[in-house]
């Protein structure tokens, strides 16, 4: 049964994220846990805990804001700014001086781990604004073409997985008498990693929803080809992937 697979797959992954995340002792008071997520360098990203009184503080020690300045994406200007803060406040995380970081109890230590990663992910991810061809950002210029096409939506959504953890969405379309939920999320800057881990987002959150329930990926093709790898991680996993190019090409299906 399709199920009793897609709880091994999950099981497959907790597995695959403990056995490859590494935790160090740096410091008298700070350690560094090395986790299996790739940055756009392909690079493991780390996180550096501190225990707090009854508490930990859960930083990425400036890494990922230091990196988009350093590669020529400077985030002071007021849109971007406002991009930067909108999307930590999505997933809870705090930024002070730069540097991303969360505060943790025992009991909500895996849930605040996680939030922080997903925030560098997506903040990573910003890296796209550098580009001095891009107009406007890519979820706000799916929202436009949403509302033009009369499609209803709402945004910014978070579901709770099957293990527990929270997972935030760009868009969702609630069901109709002949559709199902359908679950928007965009991808700015396409790439494997990426890719890979929407589909691990997805899996954890889909066995939450109703059965009838599917994924759209927007895809950003405006100024690169999409990989091909990109494509098949979706198509394995029956997620919806739309080139930006290609939208009005679903319209349809969405407005339903």
């Amino acid at each position: 049964m399709i199920k009793n697979e897609i709880n091994q797959l999950l099981d497959n992954y907790i597995k695959w994220l403990r056995d490859n995340t590494v935790v160090k002792q740096i410091e008298t008071n700070w350690i560094e846990i090395t986790t299996p997520h790739l940055d756009r360098h392909n690079d493991c990203l780390q996180i550096f805990a501190k225990k707090t009184g009854n508490g930990y503080l859960l930083t990425d020690d400036g890494y990922i804001i230091s990196d988009l300045i350093n590669s020529g994406c400077p985030l002071d200007k007021p849109r971007r700014k406002e991009t930067l803060l909108t999307t930590l406040a999505g997933f809870g995380v705090e930024l002070m001086d730069n540097i991303l970081c969360v505060n943790a109890t025992s009991n909500n230590f895996s849930q605040k781990k996680h939030n922080l990663l997903q925030a560098m992910l997506a903040v990573n991810d910003l890296f796209y604004l550098a580009s001095p061809h891009i107009e406007s950002f890519f979820k706000e210029d799916v929202a436009n073409w949403l509302d033009i096409s009369d499609i209803r939506y709402t945004p910014k959504v978070k579901f709770v997985g099957k293990i527990g953890y929270d997972h935030l969405f760009d868009f969702v379309i609630p069901k109709s008498r002949r559709k199902g939920e359908r679950i928007i999320h965009t991808l700015p800057n396409p790439h494997k990693n990426s890719a890979e881990n929407m589909v691990f987002k997805w899996m954890d959150t889909k066995e939450t929803r109703e059965q009838n329930s599917n994924l759209y990926v927007f895809l950003n093709d405006i100024n690169d080809n999409i990989s091909t790898s990109v494509i098949d991680a979706f198509e394995n996993y029956n997620i919806k992937s739309i080139l930006w190019s290609e939208r009005d090409k679903i319209k349809n299906e969405l407005a339903a």
